[in-house]
């Protein structure tokens, strides 16, 4: 069988033998959330997956805000935010978004997906060149490629690549792209040196704050906060579905670039309106960080000790210094066996394998948050270590 009907069959083949395959784990039906622990199959685990890093998703606070949206308005809008999609809940939330990313203003997007893709794609087109992270995230790829524009890809985290790619172009517009905090590898660009590169090669600089914003930073304002910075990036996106709990991105700037995209952006044009309830939901997520330090502070000594810990029982967490931590185990079939070893003893971890990362580098990806408690960090390392020893993988 030929065509597009040949390739949708060969791939669900490979689906369906992939979910007889005993060590799926991937799309695991979760039935409740109950702050790190969520039901599956009717049984507690201890959730290792969530992006709740700061342990917002169910907050009162923020439920009633979502809840008294609903009341008001509706439970969606009547449109794309160009027309009748816009309410005072979407204006809002781009002003509190801009203050606490301290830019003049904001604009919010359907996910962070989608504000990856279109703003990219926007702001770059032909003659222009924008200067990828090689292991930045695929929304941002997929937007570099959506562009049009020279898609020119640097070694992770290696000023000097960087550099060098800088000094061969002869593009017109030029735009670095970087993650804040890597989503697989969990470690934070050297933002300050990008800037400097920035500044003598005369780019704009794209930072993608989808792991830092709640994360990093004294007060969880994300990566800007971190090195102390108060200008030099040009765009900083972010979304409203990981530390936030909603739905949505956004990207926050000046009022010339979000102007840009309000009238220029295909995905912000063409599309459907956030939520009110999500909307609403997410403004009430930034004033609860803001009151509520305490969660930023547990995070953080709960990142520590989650890394401490693993590394003291001999494992690699790589470079990671934030709530994302990878667990090297390298060997694909090691990592599937650890995963389920975990999961029967009560233990929701995913499994991260290629080609979401390179070869020998497979890895159990476990988020750390601030409602986990040392009896829980301690569990998921005592048990993994057990796991470990138990199969010789250590030999």
């Amino acid at each position: 069988m030929k065509g597009f009907r040949g390739r949708i069959k060969a791939i669900n083949d490979q689906v369906e033998n992939h979910i007889k395959n005993e060590h799926l784990f991937y799309h695991k039906e979760i039935e409740e959330h109950h702050g790190q622990y969520v039901v599956i199959g009717r049984k507690k685990y201890i959730n290792f997956t969530s992006y709740s890093y700061l342990g917002l998703l169910g907050h009162p606070r923020i439920s009633m805000a979502a809840k008294d949206a609903i009341e008001k308005y509706g439970s969606g809008t009547h449109g794309v935010r160009i027309l009748a999609g816009t309410t005072s809940l979407h204006v809002e939330l781009e002003k509190r978004i801009a203050e606490f990313k301290n830019t003049e203003t904001a604009v919010t997007f359907s996910s962070g997906y989608v504000a990856n893709l279109t703003t990219i794609s926007t702001m770059c087109g032909r003659g222009d060149a924008i200067f990828c992270d090689m292991i930045n995230h695929a929304s941002i790829v997929d937007g570099c490629l959506l562009s049009s524009a020279k898609f020119v890809r640097f070694k992770h985290n290696d000023m000097s690549d960087l550099r060098k790619k800088l000094e061969e172009t002869e593009a017109i517009g030029r735009m670095i792209v970087v993650d804040a905090v890597f989503s697989m590898d969990g470690d934070i660009v050297p933002l300050p040196e990008i800037i400097e590169l920035a500044k003598e090669f005369d780019c704009l600089v794209y930072v993608d704050e989808a792991h830092s914003t709640g994360v990093l930073g004294e007060n969880g304002h994300g990566i800007m906060e971190h090195f102390g910075l108060t200008d030099g990036v040009d765009i900083q996106m972010g979304t409203l579905s990981k530390v936030i709990p909603a739905v949505g991105g956004y990207i926050a700037g000046n009022k010339e670039i979000i102007n840009w995209l309000k009238y220029q952006s295909r995905a912000f044009v063409f599309s459907a309106a956030l939520p009110p309830g999500a909307t609403a939901a997410a403004k009430a997520s930034f004033d609860v960080i803001d009151d509520e330090q305490r969660r930023v502070v547990k995070l953080r000594e709960n990142i520590a000790y989650f890394i401490k810990s693993l590394n003291q029982a001999g494992f690699d967490t790589g470079n990671t210094e934030t709530a994302v931590v990878p667990i090297i185990l390298k060997d694909e079939w090691r990592t599937l066996e650890a995963t389920r070893e975990l999961f029967d003893k009560g233990i929701f971890v995913m499994p991260i394998l290629q080609p979401a990362v390179p070869p020998n580098t497979s890895r159990l990806r476990a988020n750390v948050t601030a409602e986990h408690t040392k009896e829980d960090i301690d569990y998921m390392v005592d048990t993994l270590a057990n796991v470990w020893k138990q199969f010789g993988f250590n030999d």
